[in-house]
């Protein structure tokens, strides 16, 4: 089956963006089955370095296939990354019927300039998943295509955070708040507690959602979750909202990341988990797209794994898993 393609940006009214100008922007891309007779073309390059990574070729806003309803996958990206890098895994699945949609991050995604709040605030980013199911479900292209009993999350590393969160758990402390001891941040922002203090007494819009914290996103149309490599900012949830979660969800992490602790944590604190290692020497960045060699040669750190470990093969085995859980 042919691959569509196609992107758009949502303006949250109820929330400012970041400098407190404007609505909060949620940019979107889809990939779904499309219709037959659709012409694939190189998938669209957009002001980021997509040209570090494979991408499969797409029917570019190509109409929907014509036969019944479809699951939804949402996908919430890593601390730094993008949308776009689900493409791997989208690709797949929209040629099995599905429509996967990832999520660009106000603040946080490599799109547009890094924003500390974007980074500190993390549970910003379940709202912009939930309001982007609101979207869809009635949006022109898809309106009355998608099953709304099965819509599925995926998210990787600070991802993982955002879904555990749509899934019920609450936030009780942030990793960057004094004492916390989970480092000064992440290698896309590492002075990032150092931001605090100021936002906190020059920043009304950064108060507010400080402020929001510890609320609620659960959202319950999501069914089940993939969680890959989810971050240590879920060592800041509560033991009892985690516990009450009731979703079916799958952690895969590989051996050799630095969040594994991380991982684990949180999936013997879930009650209907799946756990795998997908590979005993894979890292924190094996769950990125295969990289070209401009993007091995710009940045090894993410793009190159160790010989023992084929980046593809793991990607495989993540689609099997994912098909498998949002397929029961």
């Amino acid at each position: 089956m042919r691959v569509g393609f196609r992107q758009g940006r949502i303006a949250d009214a109820s929330r400012p963006n970041w400098d407190g100008d404007g609505p909060r922007p949620i940019d979107w891309f889809a990939w779904y089955p499309a219709a037959e007779g659709a012409t694939e073309a190189s998938l669209p390059v957009t002001p980021w370095p997509q040209e570090w990574f494979k991408a499969g070729p797409v029917a570019l806003d190509a109409p929907l296939a014509a036969n019944g309803l479809c699951p939804l996958v949402v996908y919430s990206h890593g601390t730094g990354c993008n949308g776009l890098q689900v493409e791997w895994l989208a690709r797949e699945l929209a040629a099995r019927g599905f429509i996967v949609v990832g999520i660009n991050h106000h603040g946080n995604n490599n799109a547009a300039p890094f924003r500390a709040e974007g980074f500190l605030c993390s549970w910003e980013r379940p709202r912009d998943v939930s309001m982007l199911i609101d979207h869809l479900l009635p949006h022109p292209a898809f309106a009355g295509r998608i099953d709304a009993d099965r819509i599925y999350a995926v998210g990787y590393s600070l991802g993982g955070v955002t879904v555990a969160l749509l899934l019920g758990a609450i936030m009780i402390r942030s990793p960057f708040a004094p004492g916390a001891n989970l480092g000064r941040g992440p290698r896309e922002f590492p002075d990032l507690v150092d931001h605090l203090p100021r936002l906190m007494e020059t920043s009304q819009v950064f108060r507010d959602s400080w402020a929001r914290m510890s609320d609620s996103y659960h959202d319950p149309r999501i069914k089940a979750a993939l969680l890959l490599a989810p971050g240590r900012s879920v060592q800041g949830f509560s033991d009892e909202s985690v516990a009450a979660i009731d979703v079916p969800t799958h952690i895969m992490v590989g051996g050799a990341d630095a969040l594994l602790p991380s991982a684990r944590w949180l999936q013997e604190r879930l009650k209907r988990s799946a756990f795998d290692i997908v590979a005993d020497d894979a890292g924190h960045y094996v769950f990125l797209p295969e990289s070209t060699e401009l993007g091995r040669n710009a940045d090894p750190a993410s793009c190159v794994d160790p010989a023992s470990v084929n980046r593809g093969a793991v990607h495989r085995t993540v689609i099997e898993a994912a098909l498998k859980l949002f397929m029961a």
